[in-house]
């Protein structure tokens, strides 16, 4: 592994870190400042696909949720090389809907594509997805019941 190389890999990791911190504390401020201002993501909420980067839609999704928001991610794999790195992770995400006494817990696959702007990382590409049943009888229902 070279210097660039370990260098990247920390610095994409606290970048990991200040979304875990952000998501916890509500911060859509802050979340939007990891993304580019082109930002393509395939978020597990619809629609299929967003371009741009949202504060707005952001603090809207965040505001969905009642109490704490846990959010954690686990078993980052980080490759770079230039200006340009791929982080997968297994994600966790804890919360409670408005409107609802239950929180939920969901388990999701997580791909970033990340670039480096002026000398920072930030979040190009954003792609969260669930697997899911792929049997006709189960409805092709999310499998949002499986846990690493």
């Amino acid at each position: 592994m070279t210097a660039t190389t370990t260098t990247a890999d920390t610095e994409i990791r606290a970048v990991l870190a200040e979304r875990e911190r952000a998501m916890r504390a509500r911060d859509a401020d802050a979340l939007g400042e990891l993304f580019t201002d082109d930002l393509v993501s395939f978020s597990l909420a619809p629609p299929l696909a967003s371009e741009g980067r949202d504060v707005e839609a952001l603090r809207a999704w965040l505001a969905t949720f009642d109490g704490p928001i846990e959010f954690e991610i686990t078993e980052a794999v980080i490759e770079a090389d230039g200006d340009i790195a791929f982080a997968r992770s297994i994600n966790r995400l804890t919360a409670t809907p408005k409107g609802s006494d239950t929180p939920f817990t969901l388990w999701f696959r997580s791909t970033l594509g990340l670039r480096r702007v002026d000398g920072n990382w930030l979040i190009a590409h954003d792609h969260g997805s669930t697997p899911f049943y792929m049997d006709p009888s189960t409805g092709f229902r999310a499998a949002i019941d499986l846990v690493p």
